[in-house]
């Protein structure tokens, strides 16, 4: 098997929305600032503010407040402040370690910024062991990290098992495309 080195496509699917929003129930700036983070467009800035009331000023249980954590880090990769969302991946974490979503969007936000594809790879395994909502981004994501340190045949693999997966998202089929198998 041989990957044509060209995973500029890979990592474009990840300049678009991270995945793996977390529900908050109700009515209120949590809720809202999930369904931010659940969009895919481009958050407006005061997405954002919401996520920062709830956190500041409503009585959230602790699922809540995890959730708003992730959904808010989403939100902040959404606009370019990767660390600011890397930190608040870090809180959500931090506080339920169970929590595969904050895990896989910890490793979107590693393999955009393109630093420490090993790292983003331990997450991406957290995120699949923990059971992720979004599989396939976990299996899709740990392709690209795996494809930027020279794991070809690992990310072959893994484009393949987020494509059988989610059968209709193109990027797995069309990062397949890219290689070629090759019989011993």
């Amino acid at each position: 098997m041989t990957g044509k080195f060209l995973f500029g496509a890979a990592l474009a699917a990840f300049a678009g929305p991270a995945g793996g929003a977390v529900m908050v129930i109700g009515n209120t700036s949590a809720r809202i600032c999930y369904e931010a983070a659940e969009a895919r467009a481009s958050p407006a800035w005061d997405s954002i503010g919401n996520c920062d009331r709830a956190l500041a000023e409503e009585a959230l249980g602790d699922a809540d407040r995890v959730a708003t954590y992730v959904n808010r880090g989403i939100l902040k990769l959404r606009t370019g402040r990767t660390e600011a969302a890397i930190a608040d991946f870090d809180l959500a974490i931090a506080r339920d370690p169970a929590l595969g979503d904050a895990y896989l969007n910890k490793g979107i936000a590693l393999v955009r910024a393109g630093r420490d594809s090993n790292g983003a790879i331990g997450l991406f395994n957290a995120a699949i062991e923990k059971r992720t909502r979004r599989p396939a981004l976990a299996y899709y994501g740990r392709a690209v990290a795996y494809e930027t340190t020279g794991r070809i045949k690992e990310a072959y693999l893994d484009y393949r098992e987020a494509n059988r997966i989610e059968p209709k998202w193109r990027e797995p089929q069309t990062d397949l495309a890219r290689f070629s198998v090759q019989r011993p």
